[in-house]
């Protein structure tokens, strides 16, 4: 007979389990550790359990697009909503229609709790128009003996990223004092919106800085002299003026807008047709510029974005200063107004009076795409966590009683071998209690009510696979095999059907949490989570226990209480004794005997 090769355990070999526990203990500690040093000790909790807010808002539709309000849009906008909220690392924030009209949005109280109410009903929409006229913000009756006050042209510098845009910088004068003559106004605003090639003015606030751009199609004389009245009565100092100034303007037709400048006072904006729209960036996010110590708002534009880009840029980049403005209009706000001094495709940057938190609220939004429609806030409403506390007691307590009873059943059918179940049940509950906090501050990951029943859920994943692999042992001694040999030889057929079951958990989990949404994918999560933490469980920590726990004389001797009696499991005579037999004996046989 050869003898087996070197290097190589034979079937039945005990490996080498100190290894497995080893690592499973370093990932715990290091995994506890990591939890301490982050100061988040406790999972964070959904407005379930924690309280938070509730924000009802209500579509409504510009004049003439009433059909706007429709199943699609509103599934849009919920979309974009909940990617706007979860953005900010406000996670499990439910997102949901409530009739034709409504849409319910819940934010869990948390640090960004406030930001998130900010932006879920701004519709962010983002357009890039050619300015074309200037004036300081004014009471609908100017003087006609008004000193006009000085000007600045102070242009910034254009940027490596894209066009520099310091908000109100480089546009004239900085003071709000009303124009000398309405109707040296209302020249300027005829000359900026009929002139077909470059005529500079000069720049004063007498009259409005006139832009050179091309004449907007569609403007006819009834139109223009509406647009300039417009201009002239526009009041930015007034609230009501400034969010109404935009609204029911189509992108294709020019309007007026206000802005602050870099002092922070208000100017008003004769402004054409959009050139590039909010769906042609791509990418945009709040950056600190070390260079210019200042927080800035980068976009990157998609590839018919760049090439729109590219054209109104080249066209601005040959004008002077203030002819060189175009502005970045955000919701009929005029955001920031650079001046171009290259031609420009692939990026731009939005710079001005941001601080950390604003710049990056902007490009949160700008990332996530403008909402299809216009929404009114209709409540805010506070939710307490007392219904929700109630309802993770009366959870917990049932968990509770059913640990128990799988506790129970397992001390009394397996005895001994419970142990080792208890303590894999320990083992699974902390680290999914570890990752849990861990993933709060990670991922925005809260726990909420159906997450925690996912837990409870677990609790029988995870026994049911210790009892496959107890099973197999005591099916292996009741062939007769000792118990060290036994435990190794049940081990790969257990490992498949534990593999099995917990992908089809698994795969179970994924499925639900794809297709669901709100707080049914906080028990998808959880039920994934736990489902594959009990893999790892199994693997390198059941699985070395129980094999040490052999080699020990209360298991390895079969003791009654071990939950491995051979007596108890009706164990055949040992598998050694009857594998070799020796030839009969010569001679007449009993009759009896045979």
């Amino acid at each position: 007979m050869a003898a087996p090769k070197k290097g190589r355990r034979p079937a039945g070999g005990q490996g080498r389990p100190g290894r497995a526990l080893a690592l499973i203990l370093i990932a715990m500690v290091a995994l506890t550790g990591g939890m301490f040093w982050s100061g988040h000790t406790t999972p964070r909790l959904g407005i379930d359990l924690a309280g938070g807010t509730s924000i009802t808002l209500k579509a409504k539709a510009e004049p003439g697009q009433e059909s706007a309000v429709n199943e699609t849009n509103m599934n849009t906008a919920v979309g974009i909503i909940e990617r706007r909220v979860n953005g900010l690392g406000v996670s499990e924030a439910e997102v949901q229609t409530q009739g034709r009209e409504n849409i319910i949005v819940n934010i869990p109280k948390g640090t960004n709790e406030k930001q998130a109410r900010e932006q879920v009903g701004t519709t962010a929409q983002l357009y890039f128009r050619p300015v074309l006229a200037v004036a300081a913000a004014e009471t609908p009756a100017p003087n006609p003996s008004a000193t006009p006050s000085g000007s600045s042209s102070a242009s910034p510098k254009p940027t490596a990223s894209g066009a520099t845009a310091d908000k109100g910088k480089g546009k004239g004068d900085t003071t709000a004092t009303p124009s000398s003559s309405a109707s040296t106004q209302g020249r300027a605003l005829t000359e900026a919106l009929k002139a077909p090639s470059p005529t500079p003015t000069a720049s004063s606030s007498a009259s409005p800085k006139a832009s050179t751009t091309p004449k907007p199609t569609g403007t006819g004389d009834a139109a223009t002299n509406a647009l300039q009245q417009k201009f002239a009565a526009l009041n930015c100092l007034d609230p009501k003026q400034r969010s109404a100034a935009g609204q029911g303007v189509k992108p294709a037709d020019p309007t007026v807008a206000c802005g602050k400048n870099s002092i922070g006072q208000w100017e008003k904006y004769l402004l054409g047709p959009a050139e590039v729209e909010g769906r042609d960036v791509d990418d945009a996010k709040g950056v600190f510029d070390q260079q210019r110590g200042m927080w800035i708002v980068t976009m990157d534009f998609t590839g018919e974005g760049s090439k729109k880009f590219q054209k109104i840029t080249s066209k601005l980049s040959q004008q002077t200063e203030p002819q060189n403005q175009f502005a970045i209009v955000l919701d009929g706000e005029v955001v920031s107004a650079p001046s171009v001094r290259q031609t420009l495709s692939a990026s731009a940057e939005i710079s001005g009076s941001f601080n950390q938190q604003s710049a990056q609220d902007l490009g949160n939004i700008l990332s996530y795409g403008a909402l299809p429609l216009s929404f009114d806030t209709q409540s805010v409403d506070t939710v307490t966590a007392a219904l929700g506390g109630e309802q993770l007691e009366a959870g917990l307590i049932a968990g509770a009683i059913g640990l128990a009873l799988v506790v129970i059943y397992l001390v009394v059918y397996y005895r001994g071998l419970s142990l080792i179940a208890i303590l894999s049940l320990g083992a699974s509950a902390l680290l999914t209690y570890v990752i849990m906090a861990l993933l709060g501050p990670a991922i925005g990951f809260a726990l909420n009510l159906p997450a925690v029943c996912g837990a409870i859920v677990a609790i029988g994943i995870t026994a049911d696979s210790f009892i496959v692999y107890f099973e197999r042992i005591r099916d292996e001694v009741r062939e007769g095999r000792t118990l060290r040999p036994a435990v190794e030889r049940a081990w790969p057929r257990a490992r498949r059907t534990i593999l099995v079951s917990d992908f089809v958990s698994f795969l179970a989990a994924a499925v639900l949490f794809i297709v669901t949404v709100g707080k049914v994918q906080g028990f998808a999560f959880t039920l994934g989570l736990t489902t594959l933490l009990d893999i790892v469980v199994v693997f390198l920590f059941t699985k070395p226990v129980m094999t040490l726990l052999a080699r020990t004389k209360f298991f390895g001797n079969g003791h009654k209480w071990s939950g491995l009696d051979p007596k108890r499991l009706g164990a055949k005579p040992p598998l050694r004794r009857t594998r070799r037999t020796s030839a009969p004996a010569a001679g007449p046989i009993d009759p009896k005997e045979a």
